[in-house]
């Protein structure tokens, strides 16, 4: 057979075929297929969910309609159709579909699919869809590999990934596709995905028996979290275990037993989370703080990371407010380097409540990031000469140390008027204390010893080495 003529001279397997197939020669009613692959849309009429982008006048049924089928990145969490979307716009635009999994797939593959595209397009003018799953998989070596390819039309690229593109696609590809988000299904939309499973005698389950309980349907798509996949997975595994009976909601509990919750911890979801918990911190709601540590910790979050966050959280946000804050954390990260899980759970439950509840002050933070606006601006200004060492004997001629004055000779252990920052910022105040919980103290003292008149209380130089 002539390779060519085998290659290219037919129709898309997409294109043009019969809608009632997903291959040419593989029905749908194929019922030795898995259910979700049996169940997949093959148009846009069939298609839940995600109406910001396939509804009437969105774009891209508009690039569909017209046409106009351009690289894109789908951007989404699991479930929630990118693949199936990107197998209904190579068919509604009569192009060829290849897919590649950035899992398994290695540039070889890419090279083979570009080759068998350009003489695709040569010989019939047919284009060629690559959809490339979990892109953001894909190393910054393999992702340049697609740019001339793309920028010169060989190919269509549409990438699929769960993680933010901004940090794992890489510019240049970014910026020739276009990017599209794709939300989470409701439970809604997936209770409309179960009842037509229940109902299609083709390709569903519609000529079983089953009659699931509504409590078992509306708790599994509750607790799909917007995954069709699970809903027809576990449809699937329900009718296998009981394929003429009525469906409780303990069978679907039994079957789904304990839901992995999705947690990428080098993706978007780990920042997501881990902002969400210090900020919820930072809001003194320990509520909040404590759904968040256990979002965490199911998901088995390393407790160090959590642990060094909290160290951090003290002073950043509670810094003089509650000093312990600082003693209590550290403690926690110690018990995490010791203890591990399950037990340094409790112990980041402690902490983590303990902090959410304490007084607040940025007062610290504050007055370290003017400090560095001022440093960067003016570079190393001269230090006042009374505040230098005098090492040497011509240090001392030049006037390093002179009239120092040591201040726990003087009232409160405090000098009026002393000069210690250089002459051009000898102004500039960082540090401003607030009335938060222990700093309101602390700002007493301070209002209270700058406000009176210190006098020297004994006389003698400064202790040798301390000045």
């Amino acid at each position: 057979m002539d390779l060519n003529q085998d290659l290219f001279s037919q129709k898309s397997k997409f294109a043009g075929a019969d809608r009632t197939q997903t291959e040419p020669g593989r029905p749908l009613a194929d019922l030795s297929r898995p259910l979700a692959d049996r169940m997949r849309p093959q148009c846009f009429a069939e298609f839940v969910g995600q109406e910001h982008l396939v509804g009437k006048g969105m774009p891209l049924r508009l690039a569909a309609t017209k046409n106009k089928l351009y690289s894109i990145i789908l951007w989404g969490p699991p479930g929630c159709g990118k693949t199936t979307l990107a197998r209904i716009l190579a068919r509604e635009t009569g192009a060829h579909f290849e897919e590649l999994s950035a899992v398994s797939g290695k540039l070889a593959d890419v090279r083979r699919v570009v080759i068998a595209a350009k003489k695709r397009r040569q010989i019939n003018g047919q284009k060629t869809v690559l959809f490339i799953d979990e892109i953001h998989r894909f190393n910054k070596a393999q992702q340049d590999a697609f740019l001339p390819h793309v920028e010169k039309g060989e190919i269509v690229l549409i990438g699929a990934t769960t993680e933010n593109p901004s940090f794992e696609v890489i510019g240049p590809l970014l910026s020739r596709s276009q990017v599209y988000t794709l939300e989470r299904l409701t439970s809604e939309e997936l209770k409309k995905i179960a009842r037509k499973v229940l109902r299609d005698k083709k390709r569903g389950l519609g000529n079983t028996k089953l009659k699931f309980a509504s409590k078992a349907i509306d708790f599994l798509c509750n607790f799909a979290n917007g995954d069709a996949r699970i809903v027809l997975n576990t449809l699937e595994a329900a009718a296998d275990v009981e394929p003429s009976s009525n469906i409780s909601l303990k069978l679907v509990e039994d079957i789904l037993q304990k839901q992995a919750l999705k947690y990428d911890k080098g993706g978007e979801e780990h920042y997501n989370t881990i902002s969400a918990f210090i900020k919820s911190i930072r809001g003194s709601d320990p509520d909040a703080a404590l759904y968040y540590l256990a979002r965490m910790i199911e998901a088995g979050e390393d407790p160090i990371f959590i642990a060094r966050r909290l160290v951090i959280l003290a002073s950043e946000d509670i810094g003089m407010a509650n000093s312990n804050a600082l003693l209590l954390a550290n403690q926690v990260f110690r018990a995490c380097e010791t203890i591990g899980y399950p037990e340094c759970a409790l112990n980041l439950a402690h902490g983590v409540v303990y902090l959410a509840t304490s007084a607040k002050s940025n007062s610290t933070t504050i007055g370290l990031t003017k400090a560095r606006a001022d440093v960067e601006q003016h570079g190393n200004l001269p230090i006042p000469l009374h505040l230098r060492n005098a090492f040497t004997k011509l240090m001392k001629n030049l006037g390093y140390g002179k009239d120092y004055k040591y201040a726990h000779n003087f009232e409160d252990h405090y000098v009026q008027g002393e000069q210690y920052l250089p002459d051009k910022v000898k102004t500039h105040r960082y540090y401003s204390p607030t009335l938060q919980g222990q700093e309101a103290k602390t700002k007493e003292w301070y209002e209270n010893v700058k406000s009176k008149t210190s006098g020297k209380i004994e006389s003698g130089k400064c202790p040798k080495g301390l000045g």
